[in-house]
């Protein structure tokens, strides 16, 4: 076991600059890199090798989304009814979107194999041992527990199984995970209701929830008919950070801001189209949670020459990076920091600056933000000197 935060390397061994990465707690004798399929050619290999060893911490990723193709085809292996294909190579192509309301079909799917706690305790934890493969110290899940209690699954049993998987994760992995409860802005405010009761009953409350979100579609979806549900997860002490401009403009993002008190917005691509709306997010420190793959394959933007992030670090906007729906997408959190550097035309020092923009903006207790910035700052320190 490895305590959370705790540079991966011992101190008298030197950093090498050639792959593979270092093998974190997390992998399995046998198992290749998460990344090896991934390494772009416009990215010195050198600098992949520094990514994959950098200690990250990760705000924006989802906790169905983000169960690799082993643990899908496991599912539907375990329940045959579902259109899901149980073959990880078929995986691929059903994991290929025309836009985004396909995506949201696909993802559905997918949740529809989550039905036991005991498929909630193996996603859980299999996805943590993915982040802590990619040197992931911190995460903040996005968990929609309505999904699961709408299927039958027990709540208590629910928070009990995440509970579980998060506990022995940080135990055996070092990998610390905390929750964020997330309204499926496709189910209405029925949705909204259970989840905001979810996560505000001290009775079922679980212990590693921080946050409260909504995500799904915002085409038809305003986000101030939300308002009255983070009223009360805020009054309950958790952090506001709803998705937003994604899909939409950007007075979608404006009334994240005004009506849900966001206080970090996930994705918020369209920002970039409102020069006034960057400058605010400037001034006031509020994070951007950018995930760049995910807005190619949702065709949220075309390209990824065309991403507004460039635009975003241009403006002074507190930019973190992360992976969305990663093997949904084809990518990995360890890739979107390679995207990040060559669309910014970042180096080692840069990397690591960004990496520390997510330990800011995270809610980390202070302590941790500490620890986990000291680790970058060493980790990069004995890479350059190398």
């Amino acid at each position: 076991m490895r305590p959370a935060y705790d540079d991966p390397r011992t101190t008298d061994q030197p950093i090498t600059r050639a792959p593979p990465p270092p093998r974190s707690p997390g992998h399995r004798p046998g198992e290749e890199p998460l990344t090896e399929h991934l390494v772009d050619p416009d990215v010195p290999r050198d600098l992949h090798a520094f990514i994959a060893g950098l200690p990250k911490a990760e705000l924006h990723v989802h906790h169905v989304g983000s169960a690799s193709p082993r643990i899908v085809s496991e599912l539907a292996a375990r329940h045959p009814d579902s259109k899901v294909p149980s073959d990880p190579e078929a995986l691929a192509d059903y994991f290929t979107f025309t836009d985004f309301a396909h995506f949201i079909d696909v993802y559905l799917s997918v949740v529809d194999l989550i039905r036991t706690p005991e498929d909630v305790r193996l996603l859980t934890y299999e996805v943590a041992r993915d982040m802590a493969r990619q040197q992931v110290r911190y995460a903040e899940l996005t968990i929609t527990p309505f999904s699961s209690t709408r299927r039958g699954i027990d709540e208590g049993a629910f928070m009990d199984a995440i509970e579980d998987a998060r506990k022995a994760a940080e135990a055996e992995f070092g990998t610390v995970l905390r929750w964020c409860f997330d309204i499926p802005g496709e189910a209405g405010l029925e949705s909204a209701e259970e989840t905001a009761r979810l996560a505000t009953d001290d009775r079922l409350r679980p212990e590693g929830l921080v946050s409260f979100g909504l995500g799904g579609p915002e085409i038809g979806v305003a986000r101030p008919q939300f308002k009255p549900y983070f009223d009360r997860a805020i009054a309950a002490g958790l952090h506001s950070v709803p998705h937003a401009g994604e899909t939409t403009g950007p007075q979608t993002v404006w009334d994240a801001l005004t009506d849900l008190r966001a206080e970090r917005i996930g994705h918020g691509t369209s920002s970039a189209r409102d020069p006034e709306l960057l400058a605010h997010l400037a001034e006031r420190r509020i994070p951007l949670e950018v995930c760049p793959t995910s807005n190619i394959a949702t065709r949220a933007v075309r390209t990824l020459d065309e991403h507004p992030i460039k635009e975003f670090a241009r403006a002074g906007v507190l930019v973190t990076i992360n992976s969305d729906d990663p093997p949904m997408f084809g990518t990995d959190l360890n890739n979107e920091y390679a995207v990040a550097a060559r669309l910014l035309g970042l180096d080692e020092r840069g990397l690591a600056d960004l990496a520390k923009n997510g330990v800011e903006a995270s809610f980390l207790d202070a302590p941790g933000k500490a620890r986990l910035a000291d680790e970058i700052d060493t980790y990069t320190a004995r890479w350059l000197a190398s």
